[in-house]
């Protein structure tokens, strides 16, 4: 594989993975792999998510030194946005080697990057966030556990907290088995709420550069 069909390699790291019985194992396999410029990890975009920073502004969100938790914090833009705005911000990451390339990314930064599993999360992190961003990570891994993951996602949400979640929209006609990510259902981004977590907004969102491609933003609120 070159760096020429980063798609085509995770397509392929995750069905060697996903057939082993271990659904997130090849994260570690694709940031290596980038890390030794052998391929192009498909969704760093080299800045945080336009729809992020979008909802940031909108909201003229603003820290105030209150706790936020990054899933999935790949090379880490999404957390450095959130930091800068405030918030004591932990990022994780299943990958070691995309936690160090953050790291050697982001040399000065406040966020306390971590090395963790989402679906084997730490106990101290359960409704412990005032703000909690997933972005993609859920839809990176198969059906098999995406419920797991969900649940998981939504138990970092302290009592009068935030969730963000912005994913891919599953388009009709579109092959729900292509991927990965492979994208989220309506069905799969309501699965969010729960367990006295609350829907606040479900927009849709065009792709600026391939309007066929449709995005989620979904906000979620769990009563103080």
């Amino acid at each position: 594989m070159t760096e020429a069909d980063p798609e085509e390699l995770a397509r392929a790291l995750s069905g060697e993975s996903i057939a082993r019985g271990d659904p997130s194992g090849w994260f570690e396999r694709l940031y290596s792999a980038a890390e030794g410029g052998e391929a192009v990890v498909p969704w760093d975009r080299g800045a945080p998510h336009p729809l992020l920073v979008d909802w940031a502004e909108t909201t003229r969100l603003d820290g105030g030194d209150r706790r936020s938790l990054v899933v999935g914090a790949g090379l880490g833009s999404d957390a450095e946005l959130i930091a800068g705005l405030g918030f004591r911000t932990t990022a994780f990451d299943i990958s070691p080697t995309a936690i160090q390339m953050a790291l050697d990314r982001f040399p000065q930064s406040e966020v306390q990057y971590a090395v963790a599993d989402l679906l084997d999360p730490p106990e101290e992190w359960r409704r412990a966030f005032d703000l909690v961003v997933e972005i993609i990570t859920v839809q990176a891994l198969p059906r098999s556990v995406r419920a797991e993951a969900t649940a998981h996602v939504r138990d970092f949400v302290a009592p009068g907290g935030t969730l963000l979640v912005i994913s891919t929209a599953l388009g009709d006609g579109d092959d729900p088995n292509s991927g990965p990510p492979w994208p989220l259902t309506r069905t799969e981004l309501e699965a969010f709420a729960g367990d006295e977590l609350e829907v606040r907004h479900i927009d849709r969102f065009p792709h600026p550069d391939e309007p066929q491609i449709q995005r989620w933003r979904a906000e979620f609120t769990r009563p103080a």
